[in-house]
């Protein structure tokens, strides 16, 4: 039932920032055409925190991100002009094609303090839409539909599963969603899809008589599974059709080793273009060997 558990690795960002990276991972790279999972906190910020906390512009290419909170607040913007507050239960939703760049602040947090908490995730791009224009989206409220069953609060992020539909545009067949669980709670993982995983965020939960605490990344079979909360937990259910074999090299995604290096060589050369409102710094290009890296890179 289970094929393996991932455990997060933390890792610090700087500034104090710290995620618990699941994915990728050396003996699992991706689940369906999830390639990238990261755990943002739990941190608490205090009001007048140093802006060296805040992601500053940066690039990315063949993927959409999707960042999810269950607290906090975080302020996007990004090259195509977007400027987007996320709050908890909402989804920005970014696909970068052939190029964009965005950061991510914590603004609200430095004047006010926050509780940060939550999940951000990439999802590559089939083929076919690796090299397709840049978009952004922000959904919330009927976008991302809602159920409540017997102690289960589920809100699908994006994809369709359980009988409904996100309105998130996705270039391949996928699920993505969050369970809030009631201690003696069940829900089932959805099926149909060639790949699925959960992730514990808070709490514990048993499946197959087996107890597994938070942090924790399990990959499952094909066979039907219903998942059991011993405690209030927060869980991410995921999965998808795979899309084949993908490089990556720091925030690039490709199928192809050439276009990682192409898009390196793009950034060091000042070659792609910095949101308007937030252009005055950026991440440079990592002092790393030459791409690609393989998701080895990151465990």
């Amino acid at each position: 039932m289970i094929e393996i558990v991932i455990e997060q690795r933390r890792r610090a960002l700087g500034g104090g920032l710290e995620v618990g990276r699941v994915l990728p991972f050396a003996k699992h790279r991706m689940v369906g055409p999830f390639i990238f999972f990261d755990h943002m906190g739990p941190l608490d910020i205090m009001p007048g925190m140093d802006r060296s906390i805040d992601v500053r512009p940066h690039p990315h290419i063949g993927l959409s991100t999707v960042t999810y909170l269950f607290s906090g607040e975080v302020m996007h913007r990004d090259s195509l002009g977007y400027e987007q507050t996320i709050r908890p239960q909402e989804v920005n939703w970014m696909t970068a094609g052939r190029g964009i760049t965005h950061s991510e602040r914590f603004e609200h947090a430095r004047a006010h303090g926050d509780h940060l908490h939550g999940i951000q995730a990439w999802v590559a791009l089939p083929v076919e839409h690796e090299e397709s224009a840049p978009s952004f989206s922000h959904h919330a409220g009927s976008d991302l539909p809602q159920w409540n069953d017997k102690g289960v609060v589920g809100q699908l992020i994006a994809g369709s599963a359980y009988g409904l539909t996100a309105s998130a545009e996705t270039h391949s067949p996928l699920f993505y969603a969050h369970l809030d669980m009631s201690p003696g709670s069940t829900a089932e993982i959805p099926d149909g899809y060639s790949e699925r995983a959960l992730y514990i965020a808070t709490g514990a939960v048993e499946l197959g008589g087996m107890r597994y605490e938070s942090g924790r990344m399990l990959v499952l079979g094909s066979a039907a599974s219903r998942l059991l909360a011993l405690e209030h937990s927060n869980v991410m259910v995921l999965g998808g059709e795979p899309i084949g074999e993908r490089f990556i090299y720091w925030n690039f995604v490709s199928s192809s080793k050439d276009r990682l290096a192409q898009a390196a060589a793009d950034w060091k050369a000042g070659k792609m273009k910095l949101p308007d409102a937030d252009d005055a710094e950026f991440i440079p290009l990592p002092e790393e060997p030459a791409p690609p890296m393989s998701p080895e890179r990151f465990v």
